[in-house]
């Protein structure tokens, strides 16, 4: 039980250690002058209630139209969004495929089309179709790629965060990820997630390594992918897309489910060889992406740690770490911490106020996530994909109020 209890302790720290470096902010470049073109893709699926406030938000963004197209991939669906999506003005191609379903699939047949287009885009940024997207999006992702990133992630927002208690609670980790996992990665120099929508990848790239993330997290997918060979996602904390949040706990416990799937499929695929390749190249990047790869194992040890030390025949059985090497009231003290977490990240990034007191409720969202790890081990080889339904059909305006 000592490796373990170490293991326990040596993460709690990490991370500990890694959230601190998100609390400042890293001087950024002035804004380059247009000139990347882009390929704007949306994949969707029966999204008839909000593809056409995207498409016109798309349509308005602060970067010289002529610089970017719209398309909509309509894949599968079985009501109006094709004919809304084309109402609305963007390119759309409707897609039909029984067998190879999910947001991967669509994506990649997308990207053959748009390869094979006599127009040459520099970039391709992708989107969910309930998204709305800050004016500034393109400006900062031709910054970046003008600064050399090949693949750049955004600040992911909530379009919805106080419809419920779910929403409140989904969004305020959407906060927390964004300040103090992902810019502190960023301050770093380490290599940032994807995060599934609001991401940007050279088109360059993608042709040489091809997309090829067909899993239930094909985000995760391509993050891990592109770091095995060496290329770093970066990080756009001032671009920003406000995402849709599940609105019932059933809704969000679907599709984390289908996360933890895919999380866990991730880490039987790329954990050893990213670990090994980090250690014996001194690639701390890839070290840490094996770690957060660990993260729903870890889960998994850590309640089987709790359960085996709380049973009164096993205490007296082992030697206990964290009574005899740390004063228990360390790790009192950490625990505050850890909830605190949060708030700060809210503070940081002058998040309206009224998501503070939501904050109270956020370990009941963080707990619930330890039986869907289990399920995540236990459903790891179905693949599956789980539509979670999108019905908030807000436009910027609204949601920038």
């Amino acid at each position: 039980m000592i490796p373990v209890q170490f293991m326990i302790i040596f993460c709690t720290f990490y991370y500990l250690f890694l959230a601190i470096f998100g609390f400042y902010r890293k001087k950024e470049n002035p804004p380059a002058a247009p000139q990347k073109t882009f390929a704007l893709v949306v994949a969707a699926h029966n999204e008839e209630f909000v593809i056409g406030p995207l498409v016109e938000n798309l349509k308005n963004l602060d970067y010289p139209r002529e610089l970017y197209e719209i398309f909509v991939v309509a894949d599968n669906c079985t009501d109006k969004t094709a004919h809304i999506a084309r109402e609305a003005g963007a390119q759309v191609y409707e897609r039909f495929n029984r067998q190879e379903r999910g947001k991967g699939y669509a994506l990649e047949w997308m990207f053959e089309k748009i390869f094979r287009m006599e127009r040459h885009f520099d970039g391709i940024c992708i989107f969910d179709a309930d998204n709305l997207v800050k004016a500034n999006f393109l400006t900062e992702m031709n910054t970046k790629m003008v600064e050399g990133h090949q693949i750049i992630q955004c600040y992911i927002d909530s379009k919805n965060p106080f419809d419920t208690w779910v929403t409140a609670t989904f969004s305020i980790a959407f906060w927390y990820t964004n300040r103090l996992l992902q810019l502190a990665r960023y301050n770093l120099g380490l290599s940032n997630l994807l995060g599934g929508t609001g991401m940007c990848i050279a088109t360059n790239l993608l042709k040489e390594y091809g997309w090829g993330a067909t899993s239930l997290t094909e985000d995760l997918e391509f993050s891990m992918k592109a770091l095995m060979n060496g290329i770093k996602t970066s990080w756009a904390h001032d671009a920003i897309i406000y995402d849709e949040k599940p609105l019932t706990f059933k809704q969000s416990w679907n599709q984390r489910k289908r996360w933890a799937q895919g999380h866990v499929d991730m880490f039987m695929r790329y954990f050893l060889k990213m670990a090994w390749k980090g250690f014996t190249t001194g690639n701390f990047s890839m070290i840490d992406g094996a770690m957060h790869l660990f993260q729903p194992l870890l889960v998994i040890i850590v309640t089987i740690f709790l359960v085996i030390s709380s049973i009164e025949p096993f205490v007296s059985s082992y030697t206990q770490v964290f009574s005899t090497v740390y004063d228990q009231r360390l790790w009192m003290i950490l625990s505050y911490i850890q909830l605190l977490l949060p708030l700060v990240a809210l503070m940081l990034d002058k998040v309206d106020r009224r998501s503070y007191k939501w904050v109270l409720i956020y370990p009941v969202f963080i707990y619930s996530w330890i039986p869907i790890c289990f399920l995540g081990f236990w459903n790891r080889n179905k693949r599956e994909w789980s539509h979670t339904v999108h019905t908030r059909g807000l436009s910027y305006n609204e949601v920038i109020k």
